[in-house]
């Protein structure tokens, strides 16, 4: 079973190196490591392509530069492995995360996997705060996840069989974790993990936040999803037929 790792990449040479080895030292020769880079203004470009060079597993790729989402959908396209693993550029995967993940795949039923987080500091250190399934009552269900959404994308790993069904993720959709993982429900079954797999670090430069937007940007943002999900539904009747 060939992995491929899905990295959206955007100025992220303060951590990449600590959040690289963390990956590869838990990779198959015949595995990958995807990293779009939308930007590398930072002065990382040179690291990137010395990190390339060293491990054969690692491919850069250049990036549509138009955002987080697109960013993860052009590395998603680049992947060749079976189960497809989503990476932040910043956090730091536990030693056992592809042994349990991996694991949770054996039953064939099983399309997508979602894991717990452990929240660190900017140093990798824990904060002792509630872990990510704590804070946002992870569990499957997708009037539950569309009220509040389990699938963050650093926790979540899928079946390359997903790709034609996601693949074009729809302009109206914020974010590419809840697509994923409410694909992953209407094809098959989603496993929650309740250990906690990754370090998720918590700094200024977060591209995500933990906080919600405005009441008025929330409700607009469940009617483009809802509206999005008749065109989710299509793609896994057409690929079930």
């Amino acid at each position: 079973m060939k992995i491929s790792v899905a990295m959206a990449y955007y100025n992220g040479g303060t951590y990449i190196e600590e959040q690289m080895d963390s990956i590869l030292s838990q990779l198959g020769e015949k595995d990958e490591v995807i990293v779009s880079v939308d930007g590398a203004s930072d002065g990382s470009k040179p690291l990137l392509l010395k990190m390339a060079e060293v491990d054969s597993r690692i491919h850069i790729v250049k990036g549509p530069g138009k955002g987080v989402v697109r960013n993860f959908e052009n590395a998603i396209r680049h992947c060749n492995g079976d189960i497809i693993y989503l990476s932040d550029q910043d956090d730091i995967w536990k030693p056992d995360k592809v042994e349990k993940v991996n694991y949770a795949f054996s039953n064939p039923e099983v399309k997508a996997v979602l894991h717990d987080a452990e929240i660190v500091d900017e140093n990798g250190v824990a904060t002792g705060a509630a872990s990510l399934f704590s804070i946002r009552g992870s569990r499957a269900g997708i009037l539950k996840n569309l009220l509040k959404n389990s699938y963050v994308g650093c926790c979540m790993a899928f079946r390359k069989e997903l790709i034609p069904i996601i693949c074009p993720i729809p302009n109206e959709m914020y974010m590419h974790d809840y697509w994923i993982g409410t694909a992953a429900e209407y094809m098959g079954k989603v496993c929650f993990l309740d250990k906690p797999l990754i370090g998720y670090r918590r700094h200024s430069s977060n591209v995500t936040q933990m906080t919600h937007g405005s009441i008025r940007f929330m409700i607009k943002k469940r009617i483009d999803i809802i509206r999005c999900l008749g065109l989710l539904k299509k793609r896994v009747r057409k690929v079930k037929a």
